[in-house]
């Protein structure tokens, strides 16, 4: 799958579970976010790991810069969230930062660095990619809750390398 199409993917479900979120009750509500920090983990990783790097260039490093940056945001939330549980005062307010900040991310990646890449990268190259990212993510997925590991990645913003 082209890499660009499998992130455009995840940001759908990303906003679906954020739909799911806000009609559930706390047992649901639960559920529902570990599934979507769960999404999230594996989207940040496939994107900071493979994505970023591959794309990176004097056209669309600064935009890089600023979403690993919004990466770490989110990862803060999230880290704030597995804390919680979700008849905590504080939880739906977090849930709703989070999905502003998701919200934006996605805003920015889809309106102007997407259309970038697709014109500085063929074809060919964003599906061999996506491919790489796929295989990441079901590694990442079958290590099982990946979003454990976001708490460990809230010191500072992942590098471009």
């Amino acid at each position: 799958m082209d890499a660009i199409k499998l992130l455009e993917r995840q940001h759908q479900q990303a906003k679906e579970l954020f739909r799911k979120i806000e009609k559930a009750g706390p047992d649901e509500k639960e559920r529902l976010f570990d599934e979507l920090a769960d999404a999230l983990a594996v989207h940040a990783a496939i994107e900071e790991q493979h994505f970023y790097p591959a794309t990176k260039d004097a056209r669309t490093e600064e935009m890089l810069q600023e979403a690993v940056e919004e990466h770490l945001s989110v990862k803060r939330i999230i880290a704030d969230l597995l804390e919680m549980e979700p008849d905590d005062a504080q939880f739906d307010a977090k849930i709703r930062v989070l999905r502003e900040q998701v919200d934006h991310h996605v805003e920015e990646e889809e309106g102007a660095l997407f259309p970038k890449v697709r014109k500085l990268h063929s074809k060919d190259e964003m599906e061999d990619l996506g491919i790489l990212m796929e295989e990441t993510a079901k590694e990442l997925r079958q290590q099982g809750a990946p979003r454990m590991e976001v708490p460990k990645e809230t010191g500072a913003a992942a590098p471009l390398e």
